[in-house]
């Protein structure tokens, strides 16, 4: 039935029992009673009109719905009767809402949705660990291996995410792309929208070279063009004909970004390691299960071929944890942070109900003591507890938009493109589900609290305190139970934010070997068919240096073939000249610089010399060493003067010249390794990193820097230009222990916030119930010093219990998240020490402020209070 007919029924109904009553009425009149009397005597004859309409319609089934109009219209003008009460509350669950629903938005997005492949749950990922690390390349010899020796997978592809250099008519361009084996997309059960997927065997060393683009490059290179098909790209030097666009939704955050999809072809060495295997496994086949049967290959190859594979063992990862890995533990702690706040967010609300609450006491047992069923009080406050909570979900829901929306776009770009799963992100089914249970929980809580306040046995007793409440009692009892929950809870975020936030200062001036600050840098691919010799790549690296190094304001300047702070790649095995072969596995990093690159880091030289400039192939081979490869593999004795060869080269010994202090080559917080930097102009190369040390700001001198490049040759690549400041700054491990120090932060200072004003609500009410109290012993000479003792003393106690359950679950959940405590222990005394009081001198804040209030009253006033 509609609002509409329900009205005109209830309409013609009071328009009936009127009419009956006018019938009486005038029968009365007519027997000479007077309108008056005639009225009363046919309202005493007829009953109660009210109830027989309510009895009416609740056996027409309306009146349930009526006394929730009236309810809901009930708790409006009681907020509006209250807009300081209902304002706060609002904010304040909002608040707790939007955080817990932006983060676990992003939670969904990537630790609870699938991955947008078939049967994504049996993708595996496939490493081959090194004595470096578990996570290293394959080679194509030990993949192809791999592939045809397992018994646990239904396939096993391969795909090196490097990019290529792209030929265009200005010249050679970086581009983004990838490698992959032929059935690497239906491994993952994507097929092209548009032309085909790769060919069984076309990746042959005879068969043409092809490629798939990206919907994106499709799009935004070729303008949707459908014609692409069959046009050729220079990729790297080769031809490669396009044969097909992948759909629009497609990503594999390995690889990404990537607008070209290229087949790879073959090669024999087994020494050459850069790729990664993506293998399905098969039906019924667990994880557990898989991994032996490839350590037991990863084994036979290392007896098989003993100098390329030695200490080389298998490594297998779900291809779900490789992707969000890094990412996981942020999210997990953000969102235990964001449900820390939305449980004092909880916790606020109801004190401030409690409190309201006490100063309804009265109202409500005089509508008891009037009639009013436990059921209609009852209903009543759970109507005004879910209209609060709905327009707390739904400013929430707005607001965790919003917020998703700006922690997006806090990723570096660069970053963003590793997450795919971030796409979209936004109010899903899930999350709106999960913004709704937040909802109904709070509802529940804001309305039974209340609730539980008034018993029917307690309505004479209110109504004889004259609506005083029991302060005392709700301060013991409940309204202390609150705060020290509320300062525990706003502790633990306090002392994870501050132990975060001192991993990460350490994180970022942890001693990286160099001095990072005015280096500005930019990477240079030149074109193979103009500097394909070694001496034009020389000649080619010598006119970069000159005019480099002649910029105003240029101090120094160098190339390097790999820069510092990035992955574990590029290593090499290296032998003693002049000792027997042990066949021990000697594996450092190796780098290819210039003689300026380690001046121009301003390394620190702790033995023998750095390179000279004219130490080139006519000049016998050197090597500049560092630390850690002197401690390890020179125990004792002073490494310079002493000669090595790389196993591959045993030909050209190289002799040690120089150690210097260890540069980090890995990721910013990992241990030292050892490393060796060869000569660039003994070992040239096409590729590489300028570098150039400024006197001004770094930042300004990058447009003239790839400029002046770009004037040696215009054809050649520029791409990547940064700050060696901003390439600290974008490494995904500080983002990793950054973005967890802000938002533990964010949400420290709003539980502090929220903490204080709680305590300060609770105490200034009871301050308020006590009035009379106060005045009593103020008049009965207490002195002021004795108001402030006892108020202050009451709060004191609550927040030492809160302080010091924060602490114990604070080490508790740091503990949990140790792995982002960069050089810092759970239990680390200072900052919990320094936490502990910053919140106690907070809330003793919040408590002096009433008690100045009470220790200010006049007696008299006071003794006069209700």
């Amino acid at each position: 039935m509609s609002l509409f007919q329900i009205f005109r029924r209830k309409t013609e109904l009071k328009e009936e029992l009127e009419a009956h009553l006018k019938m009486a009425t005038s029968d009365r009149v007519a027997r000479g009673e007077s309108p008056t009397e005639a009225r009363q005597s046919a309202l005493r004859e007829f009953g109660n009109v009210p109830l027989i309409a309510d009895v009416t319609r609740e056996r027409w089934g309306w009146l349930r719905l009526e006394r929730l109009t009236q309810d809901l219209r009930f708790a409006a003008r009681q907020l509006r009767r209250s807009p300081a009460f209902a304002l706060t509350a609002i904010f304040v669950l909002a608040l707790g809402i939007a955080a817990c629903v932006a983060i676990f938005a992003f939670v969904d997005a990537a630790l609870i949705k699938p991955l947008p492949y078939q049967a994504p749950k049996q993708l595996v990922m496939l490493f081959e660990s090194i004595p470096l690390g578990p996570r290293f390349h394959l080679s194509y010899p030990d993949y192809l291996d791999w592939k045809h020796e397992n018994k646990v997978f239904t396939s096993l592809d391969v795909f090196a995410p490097y990019g290529f250099m792209m030929n265009t008519p200005d010249g050679l361009r970086q581009t983004d792309g990838a490698r992959v084996s032929a059935g690497f997309f239906r491994a993952l059960g994507v097929a092209p929208i548009l032309g085909r997927d790769f060919y069984d065997g076309e990746d042959r060393p005879e068969a043409p070279r092809t490629a798939l683009l990206s919907f994106a490059a499709w799009q935004k290179r070729y303008g949707g063009n459908p014609k692409i098909l069959g046009q050729t790209l220079i990729l790297d030097g080769d031809p490669y004909t396009v044969i097909g666009v992948l759909p629009r939704d497609f990503n594999f955050a390995p690889a990404e970004p990537a607008d070209f999809w290229a087949l790879m072809k073959p090669n024999t060495c087994r020494g050459c390691h850069g790729l990664f295997g993506v293998a399905r496994l098969r039906h019924g086949v667990t994880f557990a299960a898989a991994f032996p049967d490839i350590t037991t290959i990863a084994k036979n190859l290392e007896k098989q071929y003993p100098d390329s594979n030695r200490d080389q063992a298998a490594y297998m990862l779900p291809l779900t944890e490789v992707i969000v890995g890094d990412i996981q533990p942020i999210l997990l702690v953000a969102l235990s942070g964001a449900g820390l706040l939305m449980l004092i967010a909880a916790i606020n609300v109801s004190s401030l109900l409690l409190v309201r609450a006490e100063s309804l006491r009265r109202e409500t047992a005089i509508r008891g003591a009037l009639g009013a069923s436990r059921g209609r009080l009852v209903a009543q406050f759970v109507t005004e507890g879910l209209l609060l909570a709905a327009i707390g979900c739904s400013l929430g829901i707005v607001l965790a938009q919003q917020g998703m929306h700006l922690l997006t776009q806090l990723i570096p770009k660069d970053m963003r493109a590793s997450m795919p799963f971030l796409v979209g992100l936004g109010l899903s089914a899930r999350v709106i589900a999960f913004a709704f249970m937040l909802a109904v929980m709070a509802a529940a809580l804001f309305a039974f609290i209340p609730l539980g306040r008034f018993r029917a046995t307690e309505i004479r007793e209110s109504l004889l305190e004259g609506g005083r409440a029991s302060a005392g009692t709700t301060w013991r009892k409940f309204g202390s139970n609150l705060v020290v929950i509320e300062l525990a809870t706003a502790m633990v975020l306090l002392a994870g934010a501050g132990l975060l936030a001192k991993g990460l200062y350490r994180l970022l001036h942890t001693d990286i070997g160099m001095v990072p600050d005015h280096i500005a840098m930019v990477h240079v691919q030149a074109q193979d068919e103009k500097y394909g010799k070694p001496e034009q790549q020389v000649n080619l690296v010598r006119e970069i240096l000159h005019r480099v190094s002649a910029l105003p304001g240029v101090k120094s300047a160098g190339i390097t073939t790999k820069l510092p702070i990035e992955d574990a790649d590029w290593t090499t095995d290296f032998v003693y000249v002049g000792r027997p072969n042990d066949g021990v596995h000697r594996e450092v990093a190796i780098r290819f610089v210039t003689a300026g690159y380690l001046t121009t880091l301003k390394t620190q030289l702790l033995g023998g010399r750095y390179f000279r400039d004219d130490e080139d192939a006519a000049e016998p081979f050197v090597v500049v060493i560092n630390h850690a490869m002197a401690r390890q593999y020179f125990p004792g004795e002073d490494p310079v003067g002493k000669q090595i060869a790389l196993d591959v080269d045993t030909k050209h010994p190289m002799s040690i010249v120089g150690v210097i202090d260890d540069i980090q080559e890995g990721q910013l917080d990992a241990a030292p390794r050892g490393a060796m930097y060869l000569p660039l102009y003994q070992h040239p190369s096409d590729g590489f990193v300028v570098l150039a040390r400024t006197a001004q700001d770094e930042s300004s001198l990058i447009p003239s820097l790839t400029s002046t490049i770009r004037s040696v040759d215009s054809a050649m690549a520029l791409y990547e230009p940064m700050t060696m400041a901003q390439k600290i700054h974008d490494a995904p491990e500080t983002y990793l222990h950054r973005s967890s120090a802000w938002l533990v932060g964010g949400f420290a200072i709003i539980a502090l916030f929220l903490g204080v004003v709680g305590l300060y609500g609770i105490v200034s009410y009871s301050v308020g119930q006590r009035t009379r109290e106060i005045g009593v012993r103020m008049a009965l000479g207490a002195q002021r010093g004795s108001i402030y003792l006892m108020i202050l003393s009451e709060s004191g106690r609550l927040i030492a219990i809160g302080v010091a359950m924060g602490l114990v679950a604070a080490v508790t959940a740091a503990s949990l998240m140790r792995k982002l405590l960069f050089g810092v222990h759970a239990w680390d005394a200072t900052t919990l020490i320094a936490v502990g009081l910053l919140l106690a001198a907070a809330s003793l804040l919040a408590s002096f402020l009433p008690a100045r209030r009470a220790a200010s009253m006049n007696p008299t006033e006071a003794l006069r209070a209700e």
